[in-house]
């Protein structure tokens, strides 16, 4: 089932899985063709021009100062284990320094003003899922 908006028992549950350490955020994302705007204040684009020209530069300035940073961001060109029905455009791995970091963030009045309202355009499915990382069982820790 495709969806773009957050699951509120989901965050709560992270709240308190995650604790105060840092927590990587991995987006599966998935676009519309063309981004869906409520009302006509916006140029017409593509779901993908919208993310990465309208919600990144909004993100970004949201988030400026607070330690929250894209990772890595890649294009998905084939999905080799999974439904076939489940095919996504992109992956982008955000880091927050906190679980509460990206609460704050996701419930402040500037992303839900500034930069939501093109993620909510430019997307047409999302898997937004918190990490952590772990140890590899038998790597070097001084490697």
């Amino acid at each position: 089932m495709a969806t773009t908006e957050i699951n509120h028992g989901g965050m709560d549950a992270a709240a308190r899985a995650l604790g105060d350490g840092e927590v990587l955020m991995v987006n599966l994302l998935r676009y519309n063709a063309e981004a869906r705007y409520d009302g006509g204040d916006q140029p017409p684009c593509s779901g993908r021009e919208a993310y990465f020209t309208r919600y990144v530069p909004a993100f970004a300035e949201v988030t400026q100062g607070q330690g929250i940073a894209a990772q890595w961001v890649g294009s998905v060109h084939a999905a080799l284990v999974g439904p076939v029905d489940e095919a996504w455009d992109d992956v982008a791995v955000v880091r927050y320094p906190s679980f509460a970091a990206f609460r704050a963030m996701i419930e402040g009045a500037d992303y839900r003003t500034k930069a939501d309202p093109h993620r909510r355009a430019a997307l047409a499915d999302w898997r937004l899922l918190a990490t952590t990382a772990m140890p590899l069982p038998g790597a070097d820790a001084d490697a």
